[in-house]
């Protein structure tokens, strides 16, 4: 009896294992399925690694500090485009809402598609750095030759003001990069099939 009532104690035992490890290997793989968008998600929040924030409007007042925002492009190889801004640089007071411009052209003779990613450096301003009006993400189609001008609404959040370790920048700079969109290759049709002659059969 006592051989037995071992054996069933063990047996529990290796079973409450199991379900540990099937339980603990789903959390694991629920964590891994959702860490891009979590990690994304962190980014717009905290401003990490240089993710600038999205408003709908600016409800802020400007303060006296100024600070300059310098404006960078860059275009990834397999993309014929000339990108660059219409003005290298603004001065503005913090919570000052400007406009800018950038311009792209397709300097190709065939069309082409192409999207922005963005950051801004110091890395440590994306949390205070928030645009209005922005086409990052947006896939931008272009004919050949086609130019066109793509503006830029953004403010420097005063709340920057907050952070004793932010007193020294004095300017920022944003960076936009577009990269070639690759579109899916379009289906061959199908060759027509002959008509069956029904009186044959």
């Amino acid at each position: 009896m006592a051989t037995g009532e071992a054996e069933r104690r063990k047996g529990g035992a290796n079973l409450r294992v199991a379900a540990y490890c099937l339980t603990f290997a789903g959390v694991m793989a629920g964590a891994a399925y959702a860490a891009v968008p979590l990690y994304d998600l962190f980014c717009k929040v905290t401003g990490y690694g240089g993710t600038t924030q999205r408003v709908e409007s600016a409800a802020v007042t400007p303060i006296d500090r100024m600070v300059t925002v310098r404006f960078d492009a860059n275009v990834r190889s397999g993309l014929p485009w000339s990108f660059t801004p219409l003005q290298r640089q603004v001065t503005l007071r913090v919570g000052e809402v400007a406009e800018i411009a950038y311009v792209v052209e397709n300097l190709s003779d065939q069309e082409t598609v192409g999207t922005s990613t963005f950051n801004v450096t110091p890395m440590s301003t994306g949390a205070y750095f928030n645009k209005i009006t922005c086409f990052c993400f947006t896939e931008q189609r272009l004919k050949p030759g086609e130019r066109l001008e793509m503006p830029v609404v953004f403010y420097v959040d005063p709340a920057i003001a907050d952070e004793p370790e932010l007193d020294s920048v004095k300017e920022i700079t944003l960076s936009y990069s577009f990269f070639p969109v690759k579109e899916p290759s379009r289906p061959v049709a199908a060759a027509p099939q002959p008509e069956t002659d029904q009186g044959s059969l």
